[in-house]
């Protein structure tokens, strides 16, 4: 992060504990025990540190969020060309922080993500921290401190390279996803009076947004509307939560399993395809008979 400020456009990077070459650096992360952003020293592992990215987070920070908390929002703009006064940049910053670099802080500081009388049902070896464990050489390998700092450097790649992507997925995808959802909400009540209904124009990743920009003053959005890849459309029912299987509505029960014209028959809305079995989906030919699926059951 910090070689793509500014300041530390393409420094050197040293690893030492050598205190004689960490009080000649220009920064120290992660090593020397002082937390001090004045001098440009990010440690996290002295006695009396208790540093959170902010009043809403409780995880203490580790080297990389000290950096991230302090230089995150330049290097965003950077790394995208953007001014860092673009509004869009704090909404990249506090999602990538929740998204990535918060979980760095949480392995770093041996916080669990669940209670220790839960056990892991299966192991996960995939994680970051465990691709760049495995950059270590293994026990009955040979090592050395050129060797450690070779091994270091592909830690800094490889941390780097995915840091980036999370940066450009959540700027150029996550990011649009979020005025569309936004613009739907807005527009709500042209679908239907309710407000119960939002449409959307094109698909896009839409529960954790719709979930997020939700406002607890208006009435709840049962269903969305949405072309799919075939050109047809879409009417899914919200879920309670953006990882839940459970509909806050799902649609009604006797279309639930029904298809093509028994569908028909059933709704006595043309071009219907399905709905599925649990009613959290269907699908019709047009966005008209989506939209009219989706006021029925509003209804219903």
């Amino acid at each position: 992060m910090l070689q793509r400020c500014g300041l530390f456009k393409d420094a050197p990077v040293v690893r030492t504990r050598d205190d004689a070459v960490i009080s000649k650096a220009k920064v120290v992360v992660d090593v020397g025990g002082i937390y001090d952003p004045t001098t440009l020293r990010f440690d996290h592992h002295q006695r009396g540190f208790t540093e959170t990215f902010d009043a809403s987070h409780s995880i203490k920070l580790s080297s990389a969020g000290l950096v991230y908390k302090h230089f995150g929002r330049e290097v965003i703009a950077n790394l995208l060309d953007w001014p860092e006064s673009d509004p869009r940049v704090e909404i990249i910053y506090q999602k990538v922080y929740d998204d990535f670099v918060e979980g760095f802080d949480g392995v770093d500081n041996g916080v669990s993500q669940f209670p220790s009388d839960l056990r892991p049902k299966y192991r996960d070896s995939t994680s970051i921290s465990h691709r760049v464990a495995r950059l270590n050489p293994w026990w009955n390998q040979e090592s050395n401190d050129s060797i450690l700092y070779d091994r270091f450097l592909q830690a800094v790649a490889l941390t780097g390279s995915e840091f980036l992507d999370r940066v450009k997925y959540t700027a150029l995808s996550w990011l649009p996803a979020r005025e569309i959802v936004r613009n739907g909400i807005a527009e709500r009540t042209k679908a239907h009076k309710s407000g119960k209904i939002v449409v959307f124009e094109s698909f896009c990743p839409w529960k954790e947004h719709l979930h997020l920009l939700e406002s607890p003053d208006e009435e709840k959005v049962l269903y969305v509307i949405y072309p799919d890849e075939s050109g047809k459309w879409r009417v899914q029912a919200v879920p309670e939560a953006p990882d839940s299987f459970v509909s806050r509505k799902p649609l009604p029960e006797p279309w639930c399993g029904l298809r093509d014209a028994a569908l028909d028959a059933e709704t006595g809305i043309g071009g219907c395809i399905f709905v599925h079995i649990s009613g959290f989906i269907g699908g019709n030919t047009s966005r008209a008979g989506a939209l009219d699926m989706a006021i029925r059951a509003v209804e219903f």
